[in-house]
């Protein structure tokens, strides 16, 4: 079995918890931030294929860990001299918009801008992707959940806004 810790043998714990808190530390703050406005989401038509929102405080920060593993093994790459700028670069980008989205949906209940950042996000969800899975398998592989996932919170988004704003 692969440690996935491990980059060409090497294991950094700081790097790791750094890229690992990054994005959960992140996306808490969002989620605190948000709390107030979270609500809204009980009270909006939702698609039949709606999660119970019990489902969307466990799903993420599982997300945000593999997200930082993910980082953490491409930022180990680049300690090794390989050009990974441009691959954590977009991971960044995505990142951030990541975190933009709750406020757009949820602060400011804008589901069609919403739906449209978050299409721009998967769009830079999978350029970080192809940058990672060419640098590192298991780093591409690490983001397939997050990938799908936020194609389902699209196709999630996209329902709400045409339920809740015809």
């Amino acid at each position: 079995m692969k440690n996935i810790f491990k980059v060409n043998g090497k294991f950094n714990l700081m790097d790791l918890l750094v890229s690992i808190a990054i994005p959960l530390g992140g996306g808490l703050l969002v989620g605190y931030l948000n709390k107030g406005s979270m609500g809204i989401y009980n009270s909006l038509e939702k698609p039949f294929f709606s999660p119970p929102p019990i489902v969307f405080p466990i799903v993420w920060p599982i997300l945000y860990i593999l997200m930082g593993i993910a980082a953490y093994r491409i930022r180990m790459l680049g300690k090794e001299g390989k050009n990974v700028a441009s691959g954590l670069f977009t991971y960044y980008i995505q990142l951030l918009l990541n975190f933009l989205w709750p406020f757009i949906f949820f602060t400011f209940r804008l589901y069609g801008i919403s739906f449209i950042e978050l299409v721009i996000l998967l769009i830079f969800i999978i350029i970080t992707f192809i940058h990672f899975i060419m640098k590192d398998k298991v780093s591409g592989f690490l983001l397939i959940p997050y990938l799908l996932w936020t194609t389902y919170a699209g196709a999630l988004n996209f329902f709400i806004w045409l339920l809740n704003e015809a």
